[in-house]
């Protein structure tokens, strides 16, 4: 399993690769893909759960999925996604909260969605052995605020605070920043000012690393951000594997003969 010392030193050398994954099954086809990180993300709201966001996805949610992720993966690296309001409110509760991701569910890091109110907070999370992954750029538990997913970064002013705020977390001891929906020329800016690697979500391919939802890369989603691609078709595979199970089942022909057993000792009671 690659640690966060070995994925910190991929910075501007080696690309690193990461996607998301919210059980074990996926977890071990993750893995088996030569994954470097596996994220446990909020994601999981819009893509497992039914939410309409990710704002309802609760502590106890993200510490459920990221065990069962976290038993199956062996060599991948796991970081458990904090979901709204589980950290920046109070610094005791966002390090509980934090902490239990590790202590409880086996995570080896957790990531924010990072502001000026988590660079002391990614600080004393440090300081405690949690490795922090931070995340600027598209914030998606801000959305009531930013009015939908909108691409961010796109003025001089706004460039240089995320500029700011990603050298303030590297400062803080952040080993990795994933950079979401921004300018592919501002992510490349950032990704040569700072000695941390950066992960691109929407940010272009000048970024250390890349991530994408499970489902959108494989084609499960039915409606994929625009800067997601679909490296296969999942879900029309496995329509037609549910089609032939239904139509085997109404015909009959499932199960078949070498799918049953017979005991014959039985046969005298009836």
């Amino acid at each position: 399993m690659p640690s966060v010392t070995e994925i910190r030193s991929k910075a501007g050398s080696e690309p690193v690769t990461m996607l998301t994954a919210y059980d074990a099954p996926t977890a071990r086809l993750v893995e088996e893909a030569g994954m470097d990180i596996i994220l446990v993300g909020d994601s999981m709201g819009n893509a497992a759960l039914g939410y309409e966001s990710t704002l309802p996805v609760t502590v106890d949610e993200v510490a459920s999925h990221t065990g069962a992720v976290a038993r199956a993966a062996e060599e991948a690296l796991v970081v458990a996604d904090m979901p709204f309001l589980s950290f920046g409110v109070e610094t005791a509760e966002s390090v509980h909260n934090c902490g239990r991701m590790l202590k409880e569910a086996g995570a080896d890091a957790v990531k924010l969605e990072s502001g000026p109110h988590t660079v002391d907070l990614t600080e004393r999370l440090v300081q405690l052995g949690i490795p922090v992954m931070a995340h600027l750029g598209l914030t998606p538990q801000r959305v009531n605020e930013l009015g939908g997913y909108t691409r961010q970064g796109t003025t001089e002013e706004d460039a240089a605070e995320i500029l700011d705020l990603a050298r303030a977390h590297e400062d803080a001891g952040a080993f990795s920043l994933v950079l979401e929906h921004v300018p592919a020329n501002l992510a490349a800016h950032i990704t040569d000012e700072l000695d941390i690697p950066t992960i691109g979500i929407g940010a272009g391919p000048d970024c250390d690393g890349q991530v994408l939802v499970f489902h959108d890369a494989v084609g499960l989603s039915e409606n994929p951000p625009p800067f997601a691609t679909a490296f296969g078709n999942a879900r029309e595979e496995l329509q037609h594997a549910l089609d032939g199970y239904v139509g085997a089942v109404e015909s009959g022909t499932f199960p078949a003969e070498e799918h049953s057993h017979v005991e014959e000792d039985l046969d005298e009671l009836y």
